[in-house]
C-alpha cells in the first residue's frame, strides 16, 4: 500500500493525512476482494524498516493501526472475516497494540470468510531469519530440512503462496516483502497512488493476472 506520503504531499497536507486517505482505500479493495471471493488478502502495514522513519510519523502509524482494529474489527467480523497478523510482536510494538491483536484475532478466529492477513513490524528477511532460529531451537539436523520444513516454520504456516502481489505508486520493487512466499507470485505494479486505489484497480489486477500464463518453471503444452 505504497504512495500514502507523495500523495499528501502533493496536495500540500502533512504526510500523515496521506495514511488517513489510505484507510478508505483499503475498505474498499478489501470489500471488493470479498465479493470476488478471495479467499486470502494480505496487506502491508507497517515493515521492521518503518521504524527509521521521522518519530512522528511512527508514533502516528501506530496510533492509526490501533485505531483501525478498534473502528473496524466488528465490522469485519460481521462480514465474516477473520483477521491474522504476521511480523515481530516484540517490545518496541506497544503493548497495547499487541492487546488489540490479540482481541482482533480472538473475535474473529472463527469466521470462515476471506482471512485478512496484517503484515505488522513485518520484514522479509526477519521472517526468514526467526524461521531459521526456530528450526535451530528445534535442533532439526541439516539433513532434514527441506522447502516444507523452513514453510511450517514461518509466521503462519497456514497461509498460502500468494497468487498475485500489487504493488501500487509506481515502485517497482518487492521491498522486503513475503520474500519467500513469492517466489512464483504474478507481479502487478500500479502507477496509483494507494489513497486513490479502488476496487476497479484490484479488479484490473486480477484480469491481468488471469491473463498470463503460469508455468513454475515447466512448459506448457499447447
Amino acid at each position: 500500500m505504497d504512495g500514502n506520503g507523495r500523495w499528501a504531499e502533493l496536495k500540500g497536507l502533512p504526510r500523515t493525512e496521506g495514511h488517513t486517505a489510505g484507510e478508505q482505500s483499503l475498505m474498499d479493495v478489501l470489500e471488493g476482494a470479498d465479493e470476488l471471493g478471495v479467499k486470502w488478502f494480505t496487506v502491508f502495514a507497517f515493515s521492521t524498516e518503518n521504524w527509521r522513519r521521522p518519530p512522528e510519523e511512527v508514533r502516528f502509524l501506530l496510533n492509526f493501526n490501533e485505531k483501525i482494529l478498534l473502528e473496524r474489527q466488528d465490522e469485519l467480523h460481521e462480514r465474516n472475516v477473520r483477521i491474522r497478523f504476521v511480523g515481530r510482536r516484540e517490545r518496541r510494538v506497544p503493548k497495547r497494540l499487541l492487546k488489540r491483536m490479540d482481541e482482533a484475532e480472538i473475535l474473529t478466529r472463527k469466521n470462515t470468510g476471506l482471512t485478512f492477513t496484517i503484515a505488522f513490524n513485518y520484514g522479509g528477511r526477519a521472517e526468514l531469519v526467526d524461521a531459521m532460529r526456530r528450526i535451530a531451537d528445534a535442533e532439526i539436523p541439516a539433513s532434514r530440512i527441506t522447502e516444507k520444513t523452513i514453510s511450517r516454520y514461518l509466521y503462519d504456516p497456514s497461509m498460502p503462496d500468494p497468487d498475485l502481489m500489487i504493488r501500487t505508486s509506481g515502485e517497482y520493487r518487492i521491498s522486503n516483502f513475503l520474500l519467500w512466499e513469492l517466489a512464483y507470485s504474478e507481479l502487478v505494479f500500479s502507477e496509483v497512488l494507494w489513497p486513490d486505489f479502488r476496487r476497479e484497480h484490484l479488479f484490473a489486477a486480477i484480469k491481468e493476472y488471469q491473463d498470463r500464463d503460469r508455468r513454475y518453471g515447466g512448459v506448457t503444452e499447447s
